[in-house]
C-alpha cells in the first residue's frame, strides 16, 4: 500500500511576493516622507550681495540700466562665447529688455526693467526659460557713502516644488550668491575705470 507524506517543499512564491511588497512600501514611505520635507521647505527666497565701489552713484547706475553694459560685467557674459544676445524696447531705464540663450551654463531667459530711478533704484523682471522655468524679481540699490556708492544686488521669488526640492541639496544663497560677488568685484572695476578715466584732464 503506498502512502503519500506531507509535502516537503514549500512554494517560494508567496516568500518572493511578500519580499516585494516589503521593498514597494519601503520605497512608497520614503517617497511620501520626502514629499512631507520638500512641502515644509520655505517657498519664498532673497539672495542679496553689496560691495563698495569708488565712483558717484550716477557712474554705477550706468553699468546697470543698460544692458548693453552688462556684458563688461556679468559674471554669466563669458560663460559661453556663442550664446545669442537680443536687445528689445527702450535703449535703457524702463522698458529695456534684454533675451539671452546659450549653453548648460547660463540657459535661456529675459530680463525687463520695470523700474528705473536714476542714481538709487532699478527693478528687473527676470524669467528663467531653460534649464528650468522660474521668474523672479531683481533689485539694484545705489547709495551715496562719501564720494562712492554702495550698490546692493538683490533677487526674489517663490520656490515651486522642484526649487525646494534642489534647495535641499544645493545652497541657493552660496550658489547665486557666488555669481553676485564676482559680477559685482568685476562692475566695481569697470565703474572705477570709468570714474578715473572721466576725471583726469584731457591730454593726462
Amino acid at each position: 500500500m503506498n502512502q503519500t507524506g506531507p509535502e516537503t517543499n514549500a512554494s517560494p512564491e508567496p516568500e518572493k511576493s511578500h519580499w516585494l511588497r516589503n521593498i514597494l512600501l519601503g520605497l512608497a514611505a520614503v517617497i511620501l516622507i520626502l514629499v512631507v520635507v520638500v512641502s515644509l521647505q520655505p517657498a519664498a527666497f532673497r539672495i542679496s550681495r553689496s560691495t563698495t565701489i569708488a565712483a558717484p552713484p550716477a557712474t554705477v547706475f550706468a553699468q546697470v540700466n543698460d544692458f548693453r553694459n552688462w556684458e563688461a560685467w556679468s559674471p554669466w557674459a563669458k560663460l559661453d562665447p556663442n550664446a545669442q544676445f537680443t536687445y528689445e524696447g527702450a535703449e535703457s531705464g524702463v522698458g529695456a529688455m534684454f533675451r539671452w540663450d546659450g549653453n548648460a551654463d547660463v540657459g535661456a531667459g529675459s530680463m525687463r526693467i520695470t523700474e528705473s530711478k536714476p542714481d538709487e533704484r532699478i527693478l528687473i523682471d527676470l524669467q528663467f526659460l531653460k534649464p528650468f522655468a522660474a521668474r523672479n524679481v531683481t533689485e539694484f540699490m545705489f547709495e551715496p557713502q562719501g564720494e562712492g556708492t554702495v550698490v546692493t544686488w538683490t533677487m526674489s521669488g517663490t520656490h515651486d516644488f522642484f526649487g525646494k526640492a534642489f534647495s535641499l541639496f544645493a545652497d541657493m544663497d552660496q550658489l547665486v550668491g557666488g555669481d553676485f560677488e564676482r559680477g559685482l568685484a568685476s562692475m566695481k572695476s569697470v565703474a572705477e575705470a570709468a570714474n578715473h578715466g572721466a576725471a583726469r584732464p584731457d591730454g593726462d
